[in-house]
């Protein structure tokens, strides 16, 4: 009987796992969709009217079927997707979706029912204790982990679990990767999430037969993926929908304020963007723009719900730059403008910025617990963003290669929240 479930809720991806102390075992959670079969779910939503349910009614669909919602019913499906990077905002304040307002505990709640509905009698319904993985530091400039928390508490009490922990998204990863350890070691893990770069040291230790654990430290940065790709729309694309151009206003040229495609290079929230006061004001420089062409494009990418498209363009280019010198950026919706050559080296300058920050936080956690380098036996990097190579050099060049490993990168979280479920000592490991 699985007696802990681990609960990954990532920017990008969302997993779940139990555990079974009787069997000594984890398994990741098991959805089906109309997507198909999965045992991690994108975090996205769809909503669209259906008559058949009756009326104000929604259809609400999660992961990749949302997607394919989004994709099959263009202008009448609204879609959210990286619904974790508002957790922590106490600027977001809630949607509007098709005339219904939504807080950020309510879409966190319609996507983990629609989870369960998915899971069906795979749902471990006898688990006693969720644990829930959170970022070091949440993403965002002005980020509020206890508003963050107290949201998550919310969402998950409507679930009715009779225990709720929460445990920092490294520490979990570290507890994956310490099952394959042969000896005693202190380990650096890095965790490169959508939102957040979080890292933790752990020292692990056999006694009596049985791997205790003891933290050392952590630190984190409220960047990683998410911000990489902001940087090669806000180079690529916004440019050609009107950033750096000018409007006529009572007698004055000015710039066309820059907080339109500080939005806009959040692809992940342009569906909210779409309901802002914000994009209505963009709408009446229109009229005032002296490249007025540029800001109907910047509209109508909003009004054809382009954020997602634009994600699989900058997302298959950023992959492809992990393996090669060039890439190809294609994006149709801007036309001839969206066919353009990138190169590594220039990526690289755009988050040259970001990748301070990120060693910075490596930086504050060996500092702030007087480790060095040579006092860590293993470097354990999960996350998509741990493939960018300009990411890993930041550790290659501090450590020796056969102390850095990488694995695991869906569902390590996930699971070694569920191992830290099963343990007598949890409180010892909660954030």
């Amino acid at each position: 009987m699985a007696e802990a479930l681990g609960l990954d809720f990532g920017t990008t991806n969302t997993v779940l796992a139990v555990a079974d102390d009787a069997a000594a075992a984890t398994a990741s959670v098991a959805f089906t969709s109309s997507a198909g079969t999965a045992d991690t779910m994108r975090t996205a939503l769809s909503f669209m009217k259906d008559r058949a349910l009756g009326a104000g009614a929604l259809k609400v669909e999660a992961g990749q079927a949302a997607i394919r919602a989004f994709i099959d019913n263009p202008g009448e499906c609204r879609f959210l997707q990286s619904i974790k990077t508002f957790a922590a905002s106490a600027l977001f304040q809630g949607t509007l979706i098709h005339a219904r307002r939504f807080q950020f505990e309510d879409l966190m709640e319609v996507f983990l029912k629609r989870l369960e509905a998915y899971a069906g009698d795979g749902w471990p319904q006898a688990a006693k204790r969720l644990v829930v993985g959170r970022p070091v530091h949440f993403a965002g400039a002005s980020a509020d982990p206890a508003l963050a928390i107290t949201r998550y508490n919310e969402a998950l009490t409507r679930l009715g679990f009779p225990e709720i922990h929460y445990v920092y998204e490294p520490v979990a990863a570290a507890f994956y990767f310490a099952r394959h350890l042969k000896q005693d070691a202190t380990v650096l893990v890095a965790d490169f999430g959508g939102g957040t770069t979080d890292y933790s040291l752990i020292r692990f230790e056999t006694s009596s037969g049985r791997v205790t654990a003891r933290p050392i430290g952590h630190s984190g940065v409220g960047i990683a993926g998410d911000q990489f790709d902001a940087r090669i729309i806000d180079h690529l694309v916004a440019p050609e929908i009107g950033k750096g151009s000018r409007f006529s206003s009572f007698g004055k040229v000015l710039d066309v304020p820059s907080n339109y495609y500080t939005s806009f290079s959040r692809w992940n929230q342009l569906s909210v963007f779409k309901t802002s006061r914000e994009y209505a004001d963009l709408k009446g420089l229109v009229r005032q723009a002296l490249e007025p062409e540029k800001l109907e494009l910047f509209i109508d990418l909003v009004e054809h719900d382009e954020g997602y498209p634009l994600y699989q363009a900058v997302s298959a280019t950023k992959m492809a730059l992990s393996s090669a010198e060039e890439a190809e950026f294609h994006f149709a919706p801007l036309g001839a403008a969206g066919r353009k050559t990138v190169r590594r080296a220039d990526f690289e300058s755009w988050i040259a910025d970001d990748l301070a920050r990120i060693e910075g936080a490596l930086d504050d956690v060996l500092t702030s617990t007087g480790t060095s380098t040579g006092d860590i036996d293993k470097v354990f990097l999960t996350g998509g963003t741990s493939f960018v190579p300009a990411v890993r050099r930041i550790f290659t060049e501090r450590f020796d290669a056969t102390r850095i490993e990488t694995g695991g990168e869906l569902v390590s979280i996930a699971h070694g929240l569920a191992l830290i479920g099963e343990r007598d000592d949890i409180a010892q490991w909660a954030a």
